[in-house]
């Protein structure tokens, strides 16, 4: 019994060497894998795999020709070989064309062998066929294994995954779903993996000029991997960053918070709740009594820290105009009587016309030792000044922004 314990012991052990671990450093945390750029410049990076394919990968070239966006191909080795005129074109119209894989198999289900040799082999033909090096490496799945990870440093590689996946390939997939899904989660330095080629191309290649052209209207760049501003490999730094930003977003369930405009590359997060505090006068308005309809507004630490205090002034300005088109159509605004933040960025705030009150001093704690917080886990130093109300009514705000 002893010696069947131990023979599982070793086992479990085994299994977690080879795919638990890798699972977590580089699937799961990017430590050493590219994943996303700081959300700094209006930018994403669009990634299409499994390709070359002569029927649907043309549709989706001409599309990215027609928006003048550019993007990253993770391809198969034996579909470059086979279509090199597509790999021609992909490189003469300015995309990156990086390596996918030989087998689409799932790291998981491959031999250590097949897995450690599959990222240099796929890099290698590629290359012969670019006439260029390959840099980046994007296994099936974007599954790793240990042989995995050793079988891209063996040649040279780096690993590339994704931030926001388009699910395409989904068999209840549609266009407008896609991109509507793809609206709400892109922000600023976004690596998006969409699919030219295989059972995503069906919904990929009609949704695409749509989804272009909406991305331009919004002031997004869209660029290749290598000319995304500031993406480099994952660093703890980064993993801690991201679980923060995970926690801010729990609380955000929890407290019935949702970005502004159901978009993620908005500086605010809203909720609609009953106004919390007593005594508030305002300087054109009377009291505002504890209780009132009110719609509170957070702001996105992420993007807030990534674009400093200028670049969020001049967005906030057009959120903010954002908001007041929610109030005018939307059911559940349609009694709201103040908008209203509780934040140490009071003075952005009182620029846009915010009246500004000082906050009870339990209140203010509590504030700001969540601030300082989040601010930690983004790697910005704490705000010396303390968190404040800035409110507005519901008429002077759709004056001023709606």
């Amino acid at each position: 019994m002893n010696a069947r314990r131990a023979a599982l012991g070793a086992l479990a052990g085994l299994v977690a060497g080879y795919v638990g671990v890798p699972y977590v450093l580089a699937q799961w945390a990017n430590l050493g894998v590219l994943r996303a750029g700081p959300q700094s410049r209006r930018a994403l990076a669009l990634t299409f795999d499994d390709g070359p394919d002569p029927v649907t990968t043309p549709a989706v070239l001409d599309a990215l020709r027609g928006a003048q966006a550019h993007a990253t191909f993770f391809v198969f080795a034996g579909r470059a070989e086979a279509q090199p005129a597509l790999i021609a074109r992909m490189l003469a119209e300015g995309h990156q064309v990086e390596a996918h894989a030989v087998k689409h198999v799932h790291a998981w289900w491959r031999s250590p062998w097949g897995a450690w040799r599959d990222p240099g082999d796929a890099a290698r033909r590629i290359a012969a066929v670019t006439g260029r090096p390959v840099t980046l490496h994007r296994p099936p799945h974007g599954a790793y294994t240990l042989a995995t990870w050793l079988g891209q440093r063996r040649a040279g590689l780096t690993g590339a995954h994704w931030s926001v996946e388009g699910g395409e390939w989904a068999a209840h997939a549609t266009p407008d779903a896609v991109r509507a899904g793809l609206l709400r989660r892109v922000t600023p330095g976004a690596v998006v993996v969409l699919h030219d080629a295989g059972p995503g191309a069906r919904v990929t290649v009609p949704m695409l000029p749509e989804l272009l052209d909406d991305l331009r209207a919004r002031g997004y760049a869209l660029t290749t991997l290598r000319d995304l501003p500031g993406l480099r490999p994952g660093t703890p730094a980064d993993v801690r960053r991201r679980a923060f930003a995970a926690l801010d977003r729990m609380f955000d369930r929890v407290g019935g918070i949702r970005p502004l405009g159901d978009r993620a590359d908005t500086l605010f997060r809203v909720a609609r709740i009953p106004f919390p505090l007593d005594g508030v006068h305002l300087d054109d308005g009377p009291a505002v009594p504890r209780g009132t309809p009110a719609v509170e507004f957070h702001v996105n630490n992420t993007l807030l820290v990534d674009q400093g205090a200028a670049r969020s002034m001049v967005q906030g300005a057009r959120d903010l105009a954002l908001l007041a088109r929610d109030l005018r159509t939307r059911p559940e605004y349609a009694d709201v009587q103040v908008v209203y933040c509780l934040s140490a960025l009071w003075p952005l705030m009182a620029r846009h016309g915010f009246h500004t009150v000082a906050l009870p001093p339990a209140t203010t704690a509590r504030l700001r030792l969540w601030a300082n917080i989040l601010r930690l886990g983004h790697g910005s130093p704490p705000h010396a000044r303390p968190p404040q109300l800035s409110i507005m009514t519901r008429g002077a705000f759709l004056h001023r922004f709606g």
